[in-house]
């Protein structure tokens, strides 16, 4: 067994025609497309993504391994290399910017598997626990942010300025607002609760770096 992280940046800014060689390289694969044209430059970089994964699939079927191989896909960022109407371009709609820009897709695939959508929400904090529990791994769940996807736990997505989403809504720090989902009613004491959480989580996070606590942690393992 083994692990391989690739992190791929031909699908990175300047979204232009004359300044990203991959976007010019694909240009005749979206020459048709309805976008603009800086549009059509950022989905042409994206094609050289989609040939990435055609050509690794090919090789793993080669290797008879194509059913022993978990494949994770997430994105690190929205394209920021875009301007806000061309976001809004390719979303067909007026994005929403402190959630809805940040939405996007973690993409899990094996060889054979039954498809399935979990639509609550999650971060990438949650792709290590997931991915742990999926594989049969051993780890601390303490010693982590984020939890498995497909449990029962509540869902719990942390933004940089301490604005949260969970399956019953929306709060966004800078105004002290929070949207429901579906426009459920949500007890004001559940609200404050989540906001005390997330107070702590940033308190710790900066404690942990301060004392260097995985440092103690592991020093403190025993190993038999």
């Amino acid at each position: 067994p083994f692990h391989a992280y690739y992190m791929t940046v031909s699908g990175h800014l300047r979204y232009t025609f004359s300044g990203n060689n991959m976007a010019a390289k694909n240009k005749g694969v979206v020459k048709d497309l309805p976008y603009s044209e800086n549009v059509k430059a950022y989905m042409a970089t994206q094609v050289e993504f989609d040939r990435a994964m055609e050509y690794l699939l090919k090789k793993l079927e080669e290797a008879n391994i194509a059913d022993k191989t978990l494949i994770a896909i997430s994105a690190d960022h929205y394209p920021y290399g875009l301007e806000d109407e061309e976001i809004n371009e390719l979303a067909g709609h007026t994005v929403e910017k402190n959630f809805e820009m940040y939405k996007n897709n973690f993409i899990l695939y094996a060889k054979g598997m039954e498809a399935e959508v979990i639509d609550k929400p999650c971060s990438s904090l949650d792709i290590i626990p997931t991915l742990s529990n999926l594989l049969g791994l051993e780890y601390d769940s303490r010693l982590l942010m984020g939890r498995d996807i497909f449990s029962d736990s509540e869902s719990l997505v942390i933004f940089s300025n301490r604005s949260f989403i969970t399956e019953k809504g929306a709060y966004y720090a800078p105004k002290g607002e929070f949207s429901s989902k579906n426009n459920q009613l949500v007890d004001k004491d559940y609200i404050n609760k989540m906001i005390d959480l997330i107070q702590a989580k940033f308190y710790y996070s900066a404690k942990i770096l301060e004392t260097n606590y995985y440092d103690r942690v592991l020093a403190s393992t025993t190993v038999k």
